[in-house]
């Protein structure tokens, strides 16, 4: 996460040295803490290993029951980056949907509202929406394609003016571990987190620009113990129900952004619970 990376470097590099190339200020949204870092040039960007581009970290509540402030949080900071982006937007839903730490982006992507189909076939009820769909590609594991090569064909057939990509992360510090948020403006490299790095979803391979959300479920076991093997991954032992909520959050932090005009009682009726 941009956020770990610039502590990080602050850390190693010493209190009074700046940080060259990346500006980043801490404020609040519907209570919840939010840090946006910015890395504005190649300086930024090979200090911190992070692309040019704005990188948003929203701090969640605790898991429980209560998804809708965490979820207006989010919207808020996504259509900030939507700001200006008009047009069809391909949400994609990365991730193996039978390995849970992992199932995040499809757990987002099916309860989303999802309006293409709806506008091709009742344009009276629903011309004025935003066009949204969404993809689902799995792993190279279980469908012998690269995913990014399967998106390609999506966006290919679908023609979006955006994408926005969900995705598990690591995080380096159980303290962030399924806590936080992060959306940035810059692609995602899926895998990169655990050491199975695929190829990028940018605007660079897919053709259209690429938002990216993501919330850490796994942490290195060596973050936890020096002594730990570091091939280790470590997740919550109650991941199912936190990658249900946070599943929830996430895909109703999109729904609210890319459908404003639309109350959280109306998108509900297009939605799975």
């Amino acid at each position: 996460m941009a956020l770990e990376a610039k502590a990080l470097w602050e850390k190693s590099a010493g209190d009074t040295t700046e940080l060259s190339g990346v500006k980043a200020r801490e404020r609040e949204s519907e209570g919840l803490s939010v840090t946006q870092v910015d890395i504005l040039d190649e300086q930024g960007q090979a200090a911190l290993g992070k692309p040019v581009g704005r990188y948003v970290t929203v701090e969640l509540p605790r898991f429980d029951r209560d998804r809708l402030r965490p979820a207006q949080a989010v919207a808020k900071e996504l259509t900030a980056l939507l700001a200006g982006r008009e047009g069809g937007v391909l949400v994609v839903g990365l991730g193996n949907r039978a390995v849970t730490p992992d199932a995040l982006g499809p757990r987002v992507a099916e309860r989303l509202f999802l309006t293409r189909h709806l506008i091709a076939n009742l344009p009276a009820q629903f011309g004025d929406c935003r066009e949204v769909s969404a993809v689902t590609p799995g792993v190279l594991a279980t469908t012998g394609i690269e995913t990014l090569e399967i998106v390609r064909g999506a966006v290919s057939h679908v023609k979006p003016a955006l994408v926005i990509a969900i995705d598990a992360l690591a995080a380096g510090s159980m303290e962030r571990l399924c806590r936080t948020v992060q959306l940035s403006d810059t692609g995602i490299v899926p895998g990169s987190g655990v050491g199975n790095r695929r190829a990028a979803f940018s605007e660079e391979t897919l053709g259209v620009p690429v938002l990216c959300l993501g919330v850490p479920t796994v942490v290195d076991a060596s973050a936890l113990c020096e002594s730990a093997d570091e091939r280790l991954i470590v997740t919550p032992r109650d991941i199912d129900a936190q990658i249900a909520w946070l599943g929830s959050v996430l895909a109703d932090a999109i729904n609210f952004a890319l459908h404003p005009a639309f109350s959280h009682e109306e998108i509900a009726q297009f939605v799975q619970n």
